[in-house]
């Protein structure tokens, strides 16, 4: 691994003719995340020719913008799909995709799962805030019963989408959870997903103070991290809490580690059995 201190891997790996400092709002996680994704690279020690970055639209996709990477900012809730013909043009690529929680599973909840059954070689980061955050501040699929949002303003009654759960059930090859406050877990989890194969999927849970914090019971951004640090726990040892002990707690860390070969692995085996050529006799 190359020597870079943390100011030289910025400026390996950022765009630095785009507009610094990034649009995201004073106590926003997702620029966090962006550092994770750039180390985590790098430590992979991926050439940057040989990375592409596919987002969507919202505060997430605006990473897109700022990484030094072949990138493709999207239309809402159709990254995924780009993401799987881009892999499947070229599997030689490490294929990652940024989404939010809107993005990823409400217009984009059928690509997901669809994702996952293929089992496409691709890394999902869902960049998880709880809210429509660029657009307004409305209720996403991810928001918790109860909060209050532009949409909800008496509190949100439908019930919210576990990621995890959903992309374990779909049959994704890795499936983790972390925090923003839980950095270095997050960038372990994170190189552990792109590194392997089939599908990944990492939820980054996030603060949005702007759009949702406010407007619930966090006064200031540092309260979204305190209320992270306090529920967030290794899913270890929340298998070990009894039932009444895990309402309030949420479970980070690894949850599903498979080894299936990608669809666009199965896929070239395919062609490549059209493409042999003829035994003797003819068969």
């Amino acid at each position: 691994m190359s020597n870079f201190t943390g100011n030289e891997i910025i400026h390996q790996y950022l765009r630095h003719n785009k507009k610094f400092p990034h649009v995201l709002c004073a106590g926003c996680g997702h620029g966090i995340v962006l550092g994770t994704l750039i180390r985590s690279i790098h430590a992979l020690e991926i050439p940057k020719d040989d990375v592409v970055v596919v987002a969507g639209i919202g505060c997430s996709g605006r990473l897109a913008v700022y990484v030094d990477f072949n990138t493709v900012h999207t239309t809402h809730g159709r990254a995924l799909s780009f993401a799987t013909g881009i892999k499947m043009a070229n599997p030689k690529l490490n294929v990652i995709t940024i989404m939010g929680d809107g993005d990823a599973l409400s217009i984009g909840g059928n690509h997901l799962i669809h994702a996952a059954r293929r089992n496409i070689g691709v890394t999902a980061l869902v960049l998880n805030n709880n809210i429509y955050g660029m657009t307004g501040g409305q209720s996403s699929p991810a928001t918790p019963v109860g909060s209050t949002t532009m949409t909800n303003p008496y509190g949100q009654l439908d019930n919210s989408f576990d990621t995890v759960e959903l992309a374990k059930g779909a049959g994704a090859n890795y499936v983790a959870r972390g925090t923003v406050f839980h950095v270095n877990k997050l960038e372990k989890i994170m190189t552990e997903a792109i590194e392997r194969p089939g599908f990944s999927v990492v939820e980054a849970i996030t603060p949005c103070h702007t759009q949702y914090g406010r407007k619930n019971k966090y006064k200031s951004p540092v309260d979204m991290y305190k209320w992270m640090k306090k529920t967030a726990i290794p899913v270890e040892r929340y298998n070990e809490l009894p039932e009444d002990k895990r309402k309030d707690r949420m479970p980070i860390g690894v949850f599903v580690e498979r080894d299936r070969p990608g669809f666009e692995e199965s896929y070239q085996k395919l062609q490549s059995s059209f493409l042999a050529p003829a035994t003797k006799g003819g068969k």
